[in-house]
């Protein structure tokens, strides 16, 4: 059995889903959170919306003027929560849900409000990254020591960003670097299990120049994945990796810079026997920018991002797979008016993959053209996208985006938004031997979106309700006789509501946010009106933090309600609930000691049928940080 991430078998896992009404568990977790929130909002304090995001727009915006649905999470929320990894973050935001096979390091998926995970769109500085096989990104091996933030945009963006923006997009930019003396900055914990982390780096700069290096390495013995269906022991997992980023400023305004991340990791696993699979994640981009006029910014981009896998049963050689994707892009922004930037701009990718599996086709390329206007008069916001592609294997295609805000009062704005997109087949779906199908089409989608957003002298809050229409969404199909083969299965209709809070109250930082979805089968067959696969139709999430001088406390719960694991709704995996606390004492600026307990009740639960979830577990950190 080869790694899920990169085989049919992991396609067919994340390929569609739902669940029914929510289990006593989940019930019992929402519980606690409504009555918490409930008392937080007469209290709390504002909040600062000076964020800078780049992801909904392709252009540095505050948040606050973002018509789309956008969280973010910056490197101080990530060490305040003491996140594990990338994955364990994301889960926190509204609409996100994750599967994971057997605890850390293990093949993961990420979904956005009930899309598949090969729906999201993932980029690393800027980079697109996701193997070319499977269409899932490996956030698994991604060192969360490396990230500097995290921007989550939920709803289509493929008028700015072509194919698999059906969900979102996810952009996780790296540790940045900075001009001035060297600043260095490490960490070490240590965590039941040998789970055992490390990291140290330098940023600084002289005159117009700025780098930052950091190098990490995490080991874990991990836990048995799947007790009594594979090897009876812990599936451990080890990771290395390093980041760097230069950058120069010369006197005539042309700026470059350059990035480069890889993180190699080995990871055991149970199939009937003991396997394991190396791989490697890598990332190189080199940007510049410059003002040709001066209402006129031009960026251009050169990158490639690697996905690559040998599968080893126990000592002996399986398979490789070993997917790239090399991108250029010429990006102009123009400065109209006040409050009026039109951005036009280019992108070429090239998707290719080197394997011992015979792929009739291994490489293909993709021409794009974007155009959006983003305007602002009195109480009116608006955003206009429009882009065609050009796909080597699947033709043209054309989607688009229209967003409106209006101002209601000082502290209240509505706003709404349409939009289409459109996913390519990945190369298994079209090529993979006795499961691919070369005639299946891509997938489209036309999402709608209503919102509510306030801004209050006691925090901040946002309502957004969606609906999004997926046509010829591609699945795996049986035909009989154990042969599985990719389909086109007609539509699937997924409409839901997100409610998200933050603010401060008595001395306590709150933040929380509730989803209820319904993402359905529509299509004329068996199963048309049932839940599409492994995605819970309740999702909640509630971050409590307070500080007493030196030492700060917190806590995070987590509930999920109940999911089916097969398109036929008949295999059931139940609700859950997890409580984590934190806590951490600062001896001064720089040095800092955490201590984290994860899943306080031992919760047993599973996201994936016969994958068992990590219990309850414990990790003390030191921190250090150059000021």
């Amino acid at each position: 059995m080869m790694m899920l991430p990169r085989t049919p078998l992991g396609n067919l896992c994340k390929t569609t889903c739902l669940a029914a009404p929510a289990s006593p568990t989940f019930f019992r977790g929402f519980s606690a959170l409504a009555l918490m929130t409930s008392a937080c909002l007469s209290h709390a304090a504002p909040l600062h919306l000076d964020h800078q995001v780049v992801t909904a727009t392709r252009t540095s915006q505050p948040i606050a003027a973002n018509l789309a649905a956008v969280s973010v999470i910056d490197r101080a929320a990530i060490e305040r929560l003491q996140a594990t990894d990338a994955l364990d973050v994301l889960r926190r935001t509204p609409s996100v849900t994750r599967v994971n096979n057997g605890g850390p390091g293990k093949s993961s998926s990420i979904g956005i409000r009930g899309t598949n995970s090969d729906h999201v769109l993932v980029l690393i500085d800027g980079v697109r990254v996701g193997s070319v096989t499977s269409g899932n990104a490996a956030l698994q091996n991604l060192p969360i020591e490396q990230i500097e933030r995290i921007e989550i945009v939920r709803g289509p963006r493929s008028s700015l960003y072509g194919s698999e923006a059906i969900g979102g997009v996810i952009q996780i930019f790296t540790r940045q670097g900075s001009t001035g003396a060297p600043k260095a900055w490490a960490s070490a914990t240590a965590g039941s299990r040998n789970h055992h982390v490390g990291s140290a780096g330098v940023s600084g700069g002289a005159g117009n120049a700025w780098y930052n290096l950091g190098v990490s390495s995490l080991s874990t013995r991990g836990i048995d994945a799947r007790p009594g269906r594979g090897d009876p022991d812990n599936d451990g997992y080890r990771e290395l990796s390093a980041n760097l980023k230069l950058g120069y400023r010369f006197a005539n305004g042309l700026e470059i810079d350059g990035h480069v991340l890889e993180s190699h990791s080995s990871n055991d696993f149970d199939s009937g026997f003991k396997a394991n699979t190396d791989a490697v994640l890598k990332t190189h981009g080199v940007n510049a920018r410059f003002a040709p006029l001066d209402p006129w910014r031009v960026t251009l981009q050169a990158a490639r991002s690697e996905d690559k896998s040998d599968n080893f049963n126990g000592s002996t050689f399986n398979s490789r797979f070993d997917s790239r994707r090399d991108s250029l892009g010429w990006q102009n922004d123009i400065d109209l008016a006040p409050g009026q930037l039109l951005t036009l701009g280019m992108d070429h990718l090239t998707d290719q993959v080197s394997s011992t599996t015979d792929y009739r086709k291994a490489r293909r390329t993709n021409l794009g053209y974007y155009a959006q206007y983003l305007g602002q008069q009195g109480r009116h916001e608006w955003q206009l996208g429009l882009r065609h592609d050009d796909n080597q294997q699947h033709g043209q295609h054309t989607t688009g985006n229209l967003g409106y805000g209006f101002q209601l009062t000082d502290s209240l704005q509505a706003v709404g938004s349409i939009g289409t997109a459109f996913k390519a087949p990945t190369f298994n779906q079209l090529y993979f031997p006795n499961f691919g199908n070369p005639d299946i089409k891509e997938e489209t989608s036309r999402n709608v979106e209503l919102g509510l957003r306030g801004q209050h002298d006691w925090g901040n809050w946002a309502v957004n309700v969606f609906r999004n229409e997926v046509d010829d969404l591609i699945a795996s199909v049986n035909l009989g006789g154990g042969v599985w083969q990719a389909e086109n299965v007609n539509k699937a209709v997924i409409k839901g509501i997100e409610l998200d809070l933050a603010g401060h109250w008595w001395g306590w930082d709150l933040a929380g946010n509730l989803t209820l979805q319904d993402p359905s089968n529509r299509s004329r067959r068996p199963g048309q009106g049932d839940l599409l696969v492994r995605r819970p139709e309740q999702l909640f999430n509630l971050d409590v933090d307070r500080r007493f001088g030196r030492v700060s406390v917190g806590a995070s719960l987590h509930a999920e309600g109940r999911r089916w694991d097969n398109a036929a709704n008949t295999n059931e995996l139940s609700g859950y609930s997890t409580l984590d606390l934190r806590a951490e004492y600062g001896f001064n600026h720089q040095w800092r000691l955490q201590a984290r307990i994860s899943n306080l009740f031992d919760t047993d639960y599973e996201t994936a049928a016969s994958y068992q979830q990590q219990g309850r577990a414990g990790y003390l950190t030191v921190r250090y940080q150059m000021l």
